[in-house]
């Protein structure tokens, strides 16, 4: 098949930003946006609102947070080129949708994440070495989802939507009994490949039915491995909401003033008793999909240069210096914080330990089980058979003689 002919040119990006249909409040074309490209903060009729008391103090700790978790993505990338992780899943240029959401996320809200949604884990308090521990291969998890409501990773392409909206509809339950207790929100992150999924689709016809607290949070990173958006559909992805009967938001994923500000209102709007919101942030994934593929074989080096100019970090350095609210010494410090980082990031990794093999077996059932006993038991008899020296096996003294 010649290249004219691929499918990915049979559409025209340009196209689908003009059959957009806006999301309440939103400018013309459809796309919420509180900071320009070049870090000027403008207002937004709906939504600016919610982003009215994040002042510089607040912009400054999301900068922090976008920083780090580069600098972390930057160092596990490092670990796993030099062999200390089987693979690793990068986020570069998605920061600021991840840290923008995870920033208005409550207490009791409840996270089920994807496998690179590195930047919320950050903002719920998670260790980012603990992310670690599964791309070591030393564990399933890596951490107690009960002590951060934020869920394991999850590396089947959307096998976590549907559990997000089925938790939700428990929320809403727990939420009518008991009207004391904060009203919460499950947010299941997916992207853009995952939204053709039947399990999204599943997912939000039961949101809708039941009115479920829950917001899809859809990253358009432009690419579903090798697979652009435009292959993905043939209309903006927020638009798809509205065949299910409930809003959908297209935001600047690389604005995280505005992912902040609109991820409060659909909060809101669900924990309310209002039912689903569908947000599709707009960002692109200036990495590979992970340290497996190689972008350079499906993906232009002048897409990507032009989505430079749009990075989230630089964007918001831009404005905190106009402000005033981020000096030379500001970023210093920070760059200086970030180097401690990964040092004790890389620290901590080469001193995780594998698991026995006897560990295995304590995994299967949560309370100890006979037949997994009995099977335990014969493998450490088969393996206490090779040390056996009539074996034919040199012993260690012997081989030191």
């Amino acid at each position: 098949m010649a290249l004219e002919h691929l499918p990915a040119t049979e559409f025209d990006s340009t196209a689908l930003n003009e059959t957009l249909v806006p999301a309440p409040g939103s400018a013309p074309d459809g796309m919420v946006q509180l900071l320009t490209p070049e870090g000027e903060r403008v207002g937004h009729e709906l939504y600016g609102r919610y982003a009215d008391d994040v002042n510089g103090e607040a912009l400054r700790s999301f900068y922090r947070d976008m920083f780090l978790v580069r600098r972390f993505d930057t160092e596990a990338t490092a670990l796993q080129r030099q062999g200390e992780l089987v693979m690793w899943v990068p986020l570069t240029g998605q920061e600021g949708a991840q840290i923008g959401s995870g920033r208005a996320l409550a207490p009791q809200d409840y996270v089920f994440p994807t496998y690179r949604e590195h930047g919320v884990a950050l903002t719920r308090g998670l260790q980012l070495s603990h992310l670690l521990r599964r791309f070591r291969g030393i564990s399933h998890g890596g951490w107690d989802p009960r002590e951060s409501n934020f869920h394991l990773y999850t590396l089947v392409l959307a096998a976590q939507v549907p559990h997000a909206v089925g938790y939700a509809m428990g929320m809403a339950r727990d939420n009518a009994a008991d009207a004391s207790s904060p009203a919460g929100a499950t947010v299941a992150y997916f992207g853009d490949g995952a939204s053709s999924e039947g399990d999204v689709h599943e997912s939000m016809v039961f949101a809708a039915s039941y009115d479920a607290p829950v917001v899809f949070f859809c990253q358009n990173n432009h690419w579903a491995i090798s697979v652009p958006t435009e292959v993905q559909s043939r209309i903006p992805l927020a638009n798809r909401a509205q065949g299910y009967g409930f809003p959908g938001i297209r935001v600047d994923g690389n604005d995280v003033l505005a992912v902040h500000a609109v991820t409060r209102w659909a909060l809101e709007h669900a924990r309310s008793g209002n039912g689903p919101v569908l947000i599709e942030a707009f960002t692109y994934r200036m990495s590979a999909h992970t340290t497996a593929d190689d972008p350079t074989k499906y993906r232009l080096s002048a897409d990507e240069e032009a989505w430079i100019g749009r990075d989230p970090l630089t964007r918001l350095e831009k404005h905190l210096r106009a402000s005033g609210a981020g000096d030379d010494a500001f970023f210093a410090a920070l760059a200086a914080e970030a180097d401690d980082m990964a040092a004790q990031l890389r620290s901590d990794v080469q001193a995780m330990e594998p698991p026995s093999f006897a560990d295995s077996f304590t995994d299967v059932y949560a309370e100890p089980h006979p037949l997994i006993a009995e099977e335990l038991a014969f493998h450490k008899a088969y393996e206490d058979g090779f040390a056996d020296a009539g074996s034919g096996n040199d012993t260690e003294e012997e081989v030191g003689a």
